[in-house]
């Protein structure tokens, strides 16, 4: 499993306050809006929204927050300057991190971005330096509370997978970009409850750090997630089921 999908995992153990919850509504209706203009305001005929909303209901984030984004993005009004933009840098013990914005103004999020690299002891790197590392894929997630983890993975790659990866209480399924949809829909009409399905960079190697690095690295990933113009960060580290049993933030 990626560094990224087992970040994800605890992410949604420790579960979001309050104050975060907010950000992540923007951040969430922007990600729809810049959808809805790219592809139309119709998720049956537009999958990034599609995406983009299944993403929001996942995080709670209320019908008519989603409705007004789309109807925004059809008027054109606001958000037109939104620009998304892949940052490049090192975390703790030289790993690799991309982080992925949707921004409207650039300057001040790479300021934000750089800061936070800058306080793990890390830094931006400039754009090509680190991204060689990742390739793009689609990647699904498939809880194994009413499942068989042998079950989901013949049927994955029945649909269509490039790679599954059993865990302990969910299934990591990887498949080309392209393939992402025919794939989750494949997989839903075999019964399987799809947790999430997204477009994802994964990184071609891990590596796996001490216990003190690994948390710097998880406290500098939470960090850069708690940004508002933030969408997606993605590392390369290797995070041991010790090392994340024994964060605390």
């Amino acid at each position: 499993m990626s560094g990224h999908s087992k970040w994800a995992t605890i992410k949604r153990a420790k579960g979001v306050n309050d104050a975060k919850r907010g950000a992540i509504f923007t951040r969430l209706s922007r990600e729809i809006i810049l959808a809805a203009k790219q592809g139309g305001p119709d998720p049956t005929a537009n999958f990034k929204l599609r995406l983009a909303i299944q993403r929001a209901k996942q995080n709670n984030v209320p019908n008519d927050n989603i409705e007004r984004a789309i109807a925004k993005a059809i008027g054109g009004a606001g958000d037109e300057a939104l620009e998304e933009i892949t940052y490049e840098g090192y975390g703790p013990g030289g790993t690799a991190v991309l982080v992925a914005v949707l921004t409207d103004n650039r300057n001040r999020t790479v300021s934000e971005v750089r800061h936070q690299f800058t306080r793990a002891g890390g830094n931006l790197g400039e754009t090509g330096s680190v991204a060689w590392q990742f390739e793009p894929k689609g990647v699904i997630t498939i809880p194994l509370v009413d499942a068989d983890a042998d079950d989901v993975a013949l049927a994955a790659i029945d649909a269509g997978a490039e790679d599954v990866d059993p865990q302990t209480d969910l299934v990591e399924v990887q498949t080309a970009p392209t393939d992402l949809e025919q794939v989750r829909k494949k997989l839903e009409e075999t019964g399987f409850t799809i947790e999430n399905a997204d477009f994802a960079m994964v990184p071609t190697n891990l590596i796996e750090l001490d216990t003190k690095a690994a948390h710097q690295a998880m406290r500098l990933l939470e960090a850069l997630e708690d940004l508002e113009d933030v969408q997606r960060v993605y590392s390369n580290v290797d995070f041991t089921d010790e090392v994340m049993a024994s964060y605390s933030g």
